[in-house]
């Protein structure tokens, strides 16, 4: 048990966010539906299939602009940290930090990165959070961090 909680520390201690500039919608198309024709692939942050529809995650201004219904406005934060796509427990750590301060999240583990997306006006609060929590788990685990 010790073992894993020091890894975790480990983990926190050198997560590295960084608050991407592009801001993203969530939006959500039928199954079967396509997206506006003209919607650049590189605006498109990513997708999920639910049972309900696809969930588009796709830059905000774009969205906009193709008059998209939108579920989410968000700031889009990445950490740096390449975790192991089966480590337990760092996401229930930064989420309840963030949760904690009143802040919602929707997190996407991905294979090289976790991303975190928060509302818009929350994106700041959210950067001292993660920090923080950093700079903690430096602190207890006597990692020095850039």
């Amino acid at each position: 048990m010790h073992e894993s909680t020091t890894n975790l520390r480990t983990l926190i201690a050198s997560m590295s966010p960084v608050l991407n500039q592009e801001r993203v919608a969530f939006v959500s198309l039928a199954l079967g539906e396509r997206a506006p024709e003209g919607i650049p692939g590189s605006a498109i942050i990513g997708t999920f299939r639910e049972q309900e529809g696809l969930t588009v995650f796709v830059e905000l201004g774009v969205a906009e602009r193709f008059n998209l219904q939108i579920s989410f406005r968000a700031a889009w934060i990445t950490l740096l940290l390449r975790s192991d796509l089966t480590s337990a427990g760092l996401t229930a750590l930064f989420s309840g930090a963030l949760g904690a301060v009143g802040i919602s999240c929707n997190v996407v583990a991905a294979t090289y990165h976790d991303h975190i997306f928060v509302p818009l006006e929350a994106a700041d609060d959210a950067m001292c959070v993660l920090e923080q929590l950093q700079r903690d788990a430096a602190n207890q685990s006597g990692t020095t961090l850039q």
